[in-house]
């Protein structure tokens, strides 16, 4: 089936690009928009040509179906489709409605004229996987948009709304209704006033300083985006239409595109892309299951979780019910979440209006009477199974039948919690990341009965709440944080063995994660890794842990909270100082374990951590916890902190070659101390290694 439709008004030929969901520039369009020029060049009816795009988008940019694909490389190219249309010796005018992003926009610039709807996203968003727009953004841009406004969008890539650019040359003319219609009767006139076929290759990027402008903007994207190289590539990509006639500024930019695909960085970050759309297809839930209506929520605990969870949904626009025991707690919660809203206000990213229309969708309450019509219930209660059983016993009597009943357990047994109900099908674990209001990931906890339909619907409810949406099975600490768990021990382990606390998170945070492990345990709480500790030191008597982790607790230091943890902190700052306190107990420690401190080297503190990630990945990819290598990556990009320009464990692992990883694991058994035998190679990791292959093949 055609993937363009042709048709004539009058003497005017449109061809309208139709490859939903948003018109993405696949073979078959490129294709057939170049047909239909050659059809409306042999009429000689047709005076002049509109393309426009069917549904809701103009054109969206790259087809991102035929990526790594060859039909994204064959002929006719994008390049090639837009000297079809400079070439054509009719006008060609593009109608713009909704989008027109990426290559889209680039089509867009190669036509004659462009007529655009009020309110459509013009972007050109290539630098989010780290590339620069490769068929002429960065050279056409420039020549009908202010310098300073183009370098903006290339370098940013964030969208900018079509009415921004008038008075530029960007658009012929912005319309309110129908683009189409707007463009045919452009055409016309363009044709009776012989306005000729202008281009926007042959226009002169006018600024005062355009050299200086583009030294200082490169010199800020070298600063600003250090683990990216796009930004930068994209300012070198303008100098070169600032600097040289048109071919020789497409010809540098070609080649600046061309490196860029190739480089790390880009290949973490396409996979990201990638793996975002990917974490939201279930095998086994087909894409067409009907879903359960959410329209209302219901929260139980108001503390720091419930209180972010609540924050959600009320973002969203969907009423909550917040439930707590006491008063004071339901008061003292409620004051949190105004003093969240309030801080946003004063930062100017809502008005006070906004802040008193949010609060007015919570409606707190004392008793579970009030809650059990909501369609969805979340509980964020103290993390204990006796706890959760009588929450989810009381849920069980109370909510209304289909209602969802989700908990935000972090590594208790979900199909035990479902138990406690006589609807198992209706739990699922919706385990939610501090701050939940601000944190992107939520790990969505499939249990042995959890329907398809309860499935489905978390899933979309959580890009109803702005959420990454990762699936997992259930066992001890799910995905994330039963990986996190084997991170955390080689932390201690290397701490033990000589290094400072300071040095494993300077070493961690120099390759690029947002927060060391002591700094990131610090922040959480020391206690929640103290009490499942103490709960694996009875149900798996067999696991060693080094023990510096519990003296700090043993000695009340919590973190943050009771300022003071693995660092000491200033009351009301977060700033982490190195505390004398804690080397003596360290250098205690150590004369107690017989241990004479060594010098480790940040590499191997760096590749225990992160290896120590990948192995215990590996076993929750072969268990079938997680479904996929992009799945794991997706949690830790999201949900902890690890740096995107790196793509994730697995990725990170692929990237260093599994051969490789296995062999460094091999090192590390041998030291004598930080439990040799977790190195032993997963079996898919050791598979893998031995055959050649990757995790994301």
């Amino acid at each position: 089936m055609s993937q363009t439709q042709y048709a004539t008004h009058g003497d005017v030929a449109v061809i309208t690009m139709n490859n939903p969901p948003v018109n993405g520039l696949g073979h078959g369009l490129r294709t057939g928009i170049v047909e239909g020029l050659r059809r409306a060049q042999a009429d000689s009816a047709v005076k002049a040509i509109v393309i426009t795009g069917a549904g809701k988008a103009f054109s969206g940019g790259a087809d991102i179906r035929e990526f790594n694909t060859p039909a994204a490389l064959a002929e006719p190219s994008l390049h090639t489709v837009i000297r079809a249309i400079e070439g054509s010796a009719k006008p060609v005018v593009a109608a713009i409605h909704s989008v027109a992003m990426g290559g889209g926009l680039e089509l867009a610039l190669g036509c004659h004229f462009r007529v655009a709807a009020t309110g459509a996203q013009i972007a050109l968003p290539e630098v989010k996987l780290g590339i620069l727009p490769g068929a002429g953004g960065t050279q056409r841009l420039p020549r009908v948009v202010p310098l300073e406004m183009a370098t903006n969008m290339i370098v940013s890539g964030a969208p900018v709304k079509s009415e921004k650019f008038k008075g530029t040359k960007l658009f012929d003319e912005i319309v309110e209704g129908d683009v189409t219609e707007a463009a045919l009767a452009f055409a016309r006139k363009a044709v009776a006033e012989n306005r000729g076929l202008p281009k926007v290759r042959d226009l002169k990027i006018e600024h005062e300083d355009a050299e200086a402008f583009l030294q200082f903007s490169l010199n800020t994207a070298k600063s600003v985006a250090k683990n990216f190289p796009a930004p930068a590539a994209c300012v070198e990509a303008i100098q070169a239409a600032v600097r040289l006639p048109f071919e020789q500024g497409m010809a540098r930019e070609r080649e600046l595109f061309l490196h860029l695909v190739q480089t790390p960085e880009s290949k973490a970050l396409r996979h990201a892309f990638f793996g975002e759309r990917a974490a939201s297809k279930v095998p086994d839930v087909p894409a067409d299951t009907p879903l359960r209506a959410i329209k209302s929520a219901a929260v139980i605990g108001a503390g720091t979780m419930g209180g972010g969870i609540a924050m959600n949904f009320v973002n969203a626009g969907i009423p909550v019910k917040l439930l707590e025991m006491k008063q004071e707690a339901l008061d003292r919660g409620l004051a949190t979440i105004r003093k969240n809203y309030e801080n946003s206000a004063r930062k100017g990213r809502m008005t006070m209006d906004d802040v008193e229309k949010r609060m007015s969708l919570i409606a707190p309450t004392l008793s579970y009477d009030d809650i059990g019509q909501a369609d969805i219930v979340v509980e964020a209660v103290f993390e204990d199974m006796p706890v959760k059983e009588q929450v989810f016993r009381k849920l069980d009597e109370v909510m209304k039948p289909g209602a969802i009943l989700a908990t935000n357990t972090s590594t208790l047994d979900v199909n035990q919690i479902a138990a406690f109900t006589r609807r198992p099908q209706d739990v699922i674990g919706t385990h939610f990341f501090s701050p939940a209001n601000v944190m992107k990931l939520l790990e969505i906890v499939r249990g042995e009965k959890t329907a398809k339909d309860v499935l489905a619907t978390t899933l979309a409810l959580s890009k109803t709440i702005r959420k990454t949406g990762v699936v997992s099975g259930v066992c001890d600490g799910f995905i994330g944080n039963r990986m996190i768990e084997q991170y955390s021990r080689q932390a201690g382990y290397m701490v033990e063995e000589g290094a400072s606390p300071q040095q494993v998170d300077r070493a961690i945070e120099k390759f690029g994660f947002a927060m060391g492990p002591f700094r990131m345990s610090d922040l959480a709480g020391n206690d929640v890794g103290w009490y499942i500790r103490k709960r694996r030191y009875v149900e798996r008597p067999d696991m060693k842990y080094p023990k510096i982790a519990d003296k700090i607790c043993e000695l009340g230091r919590f973190g943050q909270k009771t300022g003071a943890g693995f660092y000491r902190y200033e009351p009301g700052k977060r700033d982490a100082i190195p505390d004398p306190v804690v080397d003596k107990l360290i250098e205690e420690h150590r004369k107690e374990l017989g241990l004479e401190p060594r010098k480790l080297s940040d590499d191997e503190i760096v590749h225990r951590l992160i290896f120590a990630l990948v192995n215990e990945g590996a076993k929750i990819l072969e268990e079938g916890i997680a479904m996929r290598a992009s799945d794991i990556d997706m949690i830790y990009l999201t949900g902890y902190g690890f740096p995107l320009f790196r793509g994730g464990p697995m990725l990170y692992a692929d990237q260093c070659g599994l051969y490789n990883v296995v062999n460094r694991m091999k090192d590390f058994a041998a030291n004598p101390h930080g439990d040799p035998s977790f190195w032993t190679p997963a079996p898919l990791l050791a598979k893998l290694a031995a055959d050649g292959k990757s995790f994301n093949g």
